[in-house]
């Protein structure tokens, strides 16, 4: 008798690792053994709200209109639609990312200064700030369209204007889709730079490298334009807006190599705002909401979309975002990012 309780005794225990090891796979074991228990519910609780948790909007980026003056070959968020929310629906759907979580808003395109010449970013610009009175309000645009006047109205209401700049040989930008007629893009983003230290604006320059500007040194014009943030992205394909039958761009002609991505930032190491992305970093930490307010999921090489968050919610909808929260963490998607507590020399 004695030995027969030993050997249960073992048989138990090995049965409990067991028991254990297979809970992840969520596998339900019932075993009668005398003497043995075990409650699970605190670890599949926990299993339960991993889950079903949905990650934080913290930041957010708002593409609320495709069009676009500009022609850029290698853009991945192209004129497919003219559609654009009313403004009163747009704000509806903000404070609903506020109430979720929402800490940054970041405005795109398409070119966001196109919709009522300004008037419709800068009416949601005020909107976040002071409505909302979110942390950062942030437009991401190619600066074509700003006028000072833009600056005196709305302002006081912006964080930080990040303008695109690829190159700074004028030939170079008009081989890319950059170039408007006689319009000159890099005086455009000296003139951008004054009034943003004018009108205490933070101000930030992102560029896409590619095959045309890859081995351009851009060391002394960045270090003289003095931006927060200077991020520099590697030319990403998504198949559907530059790349594919359906897309209205062909990119693989401006795609470069990840070593070519790296020799181009070891270049510019010295630069003390550089931030670099490279085309992983991309695809899986940006919260991307398209002109009806779903977000994007690129994982996949392309952009799938979420139901709208006015249909069904913040919460349900970005459950389908592919967006990768450690990612946006490690990347450093979180910054001092509202104007306020940037120590700047305007």
């Amino acid at each position: 008798l004695s030995v027969g309780r030993a050997v249960l005794a073992a048989l138990r225990g090995r049965l409990g690792a067991l028991c254990w090891s297979l809970t992840p796979l969520s596998l339900s074991l019932s075993l009668p053994l005398p003497g043995w228990r075990w409650d699970s519910s605190p670890r599949r609780e926990r299993e339960q709200e991993w889950d079903d948790a949905s990650p934080t909007p913290t930041s957010v980026n708002y593409h609320f209109t495709r069009q676009c003056n500009y022609k850029c070959g290698f853009c991945f968020h192209t004129a497919k639609t003219s559609f654009v929310l009313p403004l009163e629906e747009a704000k509806r759907g903000l404070e609903m990312l506020k109430e979720a979580g929402m800490e940054k808003i970041n405005f795109s395109g398409g070119e966001p200064f196109l919709q009522d010449r300004g008037e419709f970013v800068g009416k949601l610009v005020q909107f976040c700030k002071q409505e909302l009175e979110l942390p950062s309000v942030s437009i991401v645009s190619n600066g074509s369209l700003i006028r000072e006047r833009w600056f005196k109205k709305y302002g006081e209401y912006l964080d930080i204007l990040a303008i695109s700049c690829d190159s700074f040989d004028e030939d170079v930008n008009v081989l890319i889709g950059r170039g408007q007629g006689k319009k000159n893009h890099v005086e455009n983003l000296h003139k951008l730079r004054q009034w943003c230290r004018e009108y205490a604006v933070a101000f930030k320059i992102n560029s896409v490298i590619n095959r045309f500007n890859v081995e351009e040194d851009m060391n002394e014009q960045i270090k003289a334009l003095n931006p927060v943030r200077w991020k520099v992205f590697q030319c990403l394909l998504i198949e559907g807006e530059n790349s594919g039958e359906d897309a209205l761009r062909e990119a693989e002609r401006f795609v470069i190599s990840d070593e070519d991505f790296e020799r181009f930032l070891d270049r510019h190491k010295d630069v003390s705002c550089l931030v670099p992305e490279s085309n992983q970093k991309m695809r899986d930490s940006y919260l991307i909401l398209d002109e009806y307010m779903r977000f994007l999921n690129c994982r996949n090489g392309r952009k799938e979309p979420s139901k709208s968050i006015l249909d069904v919610g913040v919460e349900a909808a970005i459950k389908f975002s592919g967006f990768d929260e450690k990612m946006f963490l490690k990347r450093g998607g979180k910054y001092v990012w509202s104007k306020a507590d940037m120590k700047l020399d305007w």
